[in-house]
């Protein structure tokens, strides 16, 4: 089940600190809903758990995130795959693009595709798409939040 999520985000950060976050294993962690551990294995590579529930399913998921078609500071893409066990798999990716929107201001922009399979699929597109849309709104205003306020 294929689902494709846009959005954006208005944060109250320069450019240089908003693209120095989105690198940030920390940072991301923090903002990953249901994130267990995020951890660099490489420049452009992490390992991640994170544990999610969707509708009566709660499963944790193991898996790598990679980050490519790296353009500092204004755009990168950021993709990742995880196994849930018996509750399936979820795999997806966001292309991230950042531009000035003012003094101290950066408009974050994200067009992003999700795929699930399993158990997880067999809820109904539906279930799955709010509450996908539901993860990355949580994500990008918490990240706007955290970088803002750094």
């Amino acid at each position: 089940m294929a689902l494709t999520i846009e959005g954006e985000e208005t944060i109250a950060a320069p450019i240089a600190k908003v693209w120095a976050g989105l690198n940030d294993p920390e940072v991301l962690k923090a903002c990953i809903p249901g994130c267990q551990s995020l951890e660099k294995t490489s420049d452009t590579e992490l390992a991640a758990t994170v544990v999610l529930k969707i509708g009566p399913i709660k499963a944790t998921f193991n898996g790598e995130v990679t980050l490519t078609k790296l353009n500092p500071p204004h755009s990168y893409t950021i993709s990742g795959e995880g196994k849930g066990g018996i509750a399936g798999f979820a795999k997806g990716g966001a292309d991230v693009t950042l531009s000035e929107a003012g003094p101290n201001e950066t408009l974050l922009k994200y067009a992003a595709k999700a795929d699930v399979g399993g158990k997880i699929a067999q809820l109904g597109s539906r279930l799955v798409s709010s509450t996908s849309k539901k993860l990355a709104g949580e994500f990008f205003s918490t990240f706007g939040e955290k970088v803002s306020a750094s």
